[in-house]
């Protein structure tokens, strides 16, 4: 009797074939996926509020980040609109591929360094204070720093140390606002925006060693020209 001849797998048939492969294996990745690739995966089904929930949870950072690469704020508030426009023209073919910050971030440094290249900011126009408000005119100011704003307490420092300390920053500012493009895009991922090595690296469309090496660089003319903070 011969054997039934569906009771045996092709052997010409090919792993994976078949068009609902790539759909489960996109669901079974969205197990493992951070909640920003799951928000952006619902948006590219047309669910609106997922998207505002990004904008909410990304627009400050996105904002900081252009502004320390740009140095002026009605600039970078602009490109921060252009880079969430690009999103969510991009929800209906977007893939989780990578961390959406990755994504986002290579977005947002595409937009700064054509804006820089083609000279359409000025540069000391507006600061950024430590809370994230402008400041206008002043060269004296942090270090583009994303964290919490500083709150003198009692007993904190004088105003000439207050002066002292602003000067440094302004100082480690300048510094960084010097450095060529792509080594201030990967400073200010890497020290203000705690990003990874692969997310830097995939913002900026390089491998890990070749940004290991970028950032290297980067330092070393830091502590050069910023030595005498040290001493």
């Amino acid at each position: 009797m011969q054997p039934d001849s569906d009771s045996k797998p092709d052997s010409s048939a090919k792993p994976f074939a078949g068009s609902g492969v790539s759909k489960d294996m996109e669901a079974a990745a969205v197990y493992t996926m951070d909640r920003d690739g799951q928000l952006m995966l619902r948006v590219r089904e047309g669910d609106t509020q997922s998207f505002a929930l990004l904008l909410e949870r990304h627009r400050g950072p996105v904002i900081h980040f252009l502004y320390r690469m740009v140095q002026n704020q009605a600039v970078a508030e602009e490109l921060a609109q252009e880079v969430f426009l690009r999103v969510y023209k991009s929800r209906e073919t977007y893939q989780p591929t990578a961390k959406f910050t990755t994504w986002l971030y290579r977005i947002a440094t595409h937009l700064a360094l054509n804006v820089i290249r083609d000279g359409k900011h000025e540069r000391g126009q507006d600061r950024l204070d430590s809370s994230g408000a402008v400041r206008a005119g002043s060269q004296q100011d942090e270090a583009g720093d994303a964290g919490p704003a500083r709150q003198v307490a009692d007993g904190g420092p004088s105003a000439e140390e207050a002066m002292v300390r602003d000067a440094r920053f302004g100082e480690v500012r300048e510094a960084i606002s010097a450095l060529p493009e792509k080594q201030r895009a990967a400073v200010m991922m890497h020290k203000y925006d705690n990003l990874g090595y692969a997310q830097i690296a995939g913002a900026l469309g390089c491998s890990e060693s070749a940004l290991k090496s970028l950032l290297f660089r980067a330092y070393e003319t830091l502590r050069a020209r910023l030595s005498h903070l040290a001493q």
